[in-house]
């Protein structure tokens, strides 16, 4: 084999290298609360996060049961809840692109409030 076709390959693999790679960069995290935690109805609790919106992000949205409740702009802070009904609830940080479209990089945890 020439040296010359070998070029052609490895530029592939280092191309498909790199794609996994930018998928990779982008995450989402939630510090507090934590998953199973227990919330107490008459507080202000907030929710702590941090993202990197990697290549294909641009900003992150907070969801609780699968409704927007902020915009977040920061890429780590924290946010207060509105009041929250007894019951379980699930809270959820989402990388989103400019159009506030979901990339599918997100962060949730399941808290029951009293």
């Amino acid at each position: 084999m020439r040296i010359s076709s070998i070029y052609p390959i490895l530029g592939a693999a280092l191309l498909a290298c790199s794609q996994i790679s930018f998928a990779q960069d982008a995450s989402a995290k939630i510090t507090s609360p934590a998953d199973g935690a227990r919330l107490d109805a008459m507080a202000q609790n907030k929710v702590v996060y941090e993202v990197v919106p990697g290549p294909k992000g641009d900003h992150s949205h907070l969801y609780v049961d699968n409704k927007e409740a902020a915009i977040l702009k920061e890429l780590k802070g924290s946010h207060t809840l509105e009041k929250l009904s007894p019951g379980q609830h699930d809270i959820c940080v989402k990388v989103v692109n400019k159009g506030h479209t979901p990339i599918g990089v997100e962060k949730c945890v399941k808290v029951t409030v009293n």
